[in-house]
Parts: structure tokens; sequence; C-alpha cells
């Protein structure tokens, strides 16, 4: 089975080189990963104590932030080094100041995990949620280094879980320990053996509360809609700024609006300010929004998890693509979510529909019925608010939990 594995992961690789010249994503695949051992020797010396993470893309960073953030205020003299195997990950994140290097995960193969560790000095690792790299792992265990899988989250259907799925089971073995999100994970893989597991929850809870408590302000905007509801719109396709412009237009009076597109390419930002006529754009604000300005369009990137802070109520964007973006940044407010039909995939939107904090919407006629009975029901929209709340403050403290129980198991090494 290693040998189909391997035959697998150099196939990958011969089609991201076949595939290059037209595909932008695979290019920066291919040339990411040139040099790394050069790149890599000149950015972290051999004797430097180094803690290695390694998150497929954005999402699984931002799921494994508040670890790295963690580590870093517990032990400040030690390297850290964050990986990537996804450009859209590796391009957003190359700078981030939290960690001491940034760089594409090499590809995995024997001869590349040897290497890599042979060239750092690394004292532990975090893989991220699913992330299961066979020769990275194997030889950090062979090497007797820590390994964990942090806010790892299972499914019946992945191939550890299969019949035939005996090989794939070995890569849970060569983790030091596991902490999942929940209970469900725990009992699968309780149901194939393994028994090396915590139950820590979802880290990015952690995430959102710090951004919860952080003193972000922008004075264009603190007494933007003055006391009238605002609707921030997070991370809107085509398909949610369709169904949003019908809403703007019915409640054109009574509502303001806070859009943060997907896409920010100027083409557009332009077509957005003409479906919401009289906007401004985020990057113009200066001072004082202009009276008869009802709707700002964010045009930049990293601001719209601060900008919930204003909303009375959020919509999430994606539902009626391949899935809903992140609902737990605006969550942490208390703002009631409402998103498109394609959300079953994450357990946080099925729990807060359950808890009627969430509300899933299938057409424009949905979508302004919905937002009418929120914004005319001030006693409903508090409940709502109050359940989205405490939904996430419940939920804050896996990263105090895994780092609590690393530093016990390693205490030898790290204290």
């Amino acid at each position: 089975m290693r040998f189909l594995y391997d035959i697998g992961i150099r196939f990958y690789w011969l089609v991201a080189m076949l595939v290059s010249p037209w595909n932008r994503k695979a290019k920066l695949w291919l040339r990411g990963r040139r040099h790394w051992q050069v790149k890599l020797k000149g950015a972290l010396d051999r004797d430097e104590k180094v803690i290695w993470f390694h998150c497929a893309s954005l999402g699984e960073f931002e799921q494994g932030r508040p670890v790295i953030e963690g580590v870093r205020e517990r032990l400040p003299d030690r390297k850290i080094l964050l990986t990537f195997f996804s450009p859209s990950g590796y391009e957003k994140r190359k700078d981030y100041s939290g960690v001491d290097y940034v760089m594409y995960l090499p590809l995995d193969t024997r001869k590349n995990a040897l290497k890599f560790l042979d060239l750092l000095s690394i004292e532990m690792a975090f893989f991220i949620k699913y992330e299961f790299w066979y020769h990275f792992l194997k030889q950090l265990k062979s090497k007797g280094i820590p390994v964990y899988l942090a806010s790892g989250n299972f499914r019946s259907g992945q191939l550890f879980f299969r019949w035939y799925g005996h090989w794939y089971r070995r890569f849970l073995d060569l983790f030091t320990h596991i902490f999942v999100q929940n209970k469900n994970s725990a009992y699968l893989l309780d149901g194939i053996g393994c028994y090396h597991v915590s139950v820590t929850g979802d880290t990015r809870f952690d995430r959102v509360h710090v951004l919860k408590q952080s003193k972000f302000k922008h004075p264009a905007l603190e007494g933007f809609g003055k006391d009238s509801p605002i609707i921030v719109a997070g991370s809107t396709w085509e398909k949610d700024e369709q169904l949003l412009a019908h809403v703007y237009r019915e409640l054109s009076d009574q509502v303001y609006w806070i859009i943060a597109p997907h896409e920010l390419s100027e083409g557009h930002m332009r077509s957005l300010q003409e479906r919401f006529p009289g906007s401004l754009r985020y990057t113009e604000l200066e001072g004082e929004v202009a009276e008869g300005c009802r709707v700002i369009l964010v045009d930049t990137i990293g601001k719209l998890s601060y900008l919930y802070r204003y909303g009375s109520l959020a919509y999430i964007g994606g539902g009626f693509g391949k899935g809903i973006h992140n609902i737990l940044e605006a969550a942490t407010y208390g703002l009631p979510v409402i998103f498109g039909p394609e959300y079953s995939k994450f357990l946080e939107a099925l729990e807060l529909t359950s808890l009627g904090g969430a509300f899933p919407i299938g057409s424009e006629t949905e979508l302004l019925f919905t937002v009418r009975q929120q914004l005319e029901n001030p006693k409903l929209l508090k409940t709502s608010s109050q359940i989205t709340a405490n939904f996430v403050s419940k939920r804050v403290g896996a990263t105090s939990l895994i780092l609590d129980k690393v530093c016990i198991k390693s205490k030898t090494n790290l204290l």
C-alpha cells in the first residue's frame, strides 16, 4: 500500500507540472517548493530549537493560529516554523509575524522527510485538523519527536474507517496524541482502536473570542447607521449579492449595510457600486460617512472579522456555492447569522440553526422574510443574539487544554 501511496504523491507532482503553464495555483505550488533546502538552511539555524506547525491551507491556519500564538507566549525562546501545503494558505500568510519562518511543505517522500528533519532541530510538531503525511509522520516518530494532531475532525466516510483502511490507520498511530474537536470524532477513533485521543474542542472559538476582545475602532463607522440596524454581509459571492441587492431595494430606508465581497477585483467592486447605488468603499472612508450613504463596500482584506462588531445581523456568503464561509466571526459578537442552503458540512452552522441563532435561506423571498422577522421584532433579535454569543463563549478554551497537556507530556524537553 505504501508503494501506491508513493506513486500517488509523484503522480500529483506530475499533474501539477503538466498544468502549471495554464494554472496559476499549480505554478505557485511548484515554484514555492524549488530550492526549499537552501531556503530552510538560510532561515533557521540547525542548533536552534524549533516547534513546527503544518497547515493545509488558510482555513487550517486560522484553526491552528491560537495554538501557534499560545506556544509563542508560553515558549518565547523557541523558533517557530510554519508550513503550508496549498498556495492559498502560503500566499496569504507568508509574511505572518507570529512565526520565524513560513514555507511550503516539501513533497511527502522519504528522502524529503529525512532531509527536512536533518536540517532542523525540531522539538515537537503540530499538524492541524486534516493533515496526514506518511513519511513526515513516520520520520518524526522514528526520531522520537512528539507530533500532535490539533483540532482534529473525523467523519465516518474517511479512509480510516473503511473496511480497506487498515494501512491508513497506521497514520494515526504515528501521532503522539490526537486532540479532536468533538465526541463523535473520539467515538469513531475509539471504534478502530485509536485511544491516544482527547476531546479538547475547536480552537477557532478561541480565535474569534480574541478578535472580540480587540480594541478595533474605525472613527468613520462609529456613527454609521446611528440608531438604525446594520447588516454585515461577509465573504459574499455573486448569487449572494443578487439576493442582498433585492433586500437592499425593499428596505432601502430602513437598513444600513457593510458588505465584504469574496472577490475584490476592481471590476467586481465597480459592479457592486452599481448594484448598491450611493455606496462608499471602505478605503475611501474619511471623517464621518455622508448622510445619504447606506452601504460600505469593504475593498480590502483582513478587516471583516473586526467589522462584525458594528452589525445587528449577519449574512454569511458561500451558501449558494461549495459551502458557507466562517460564521463564528459574526457569532462571537452576538450577531444572528443568515446563509444559503449549502451548510450541512459545517457542524457549528447545524448546531446554531437548531438552537435558533442561525437561519438558512434558499431564495430572495426567504432572505427578505428572515431579515424582516429579526429586525421588526426586537425581542426575537435579542434572543437570537444571546444564543449566538453564548454559543461561542461556552466553547472557548480548547487552546489551553491542548497546550497544558502538551507541556505536561513534554516537560522534560520544554520546561
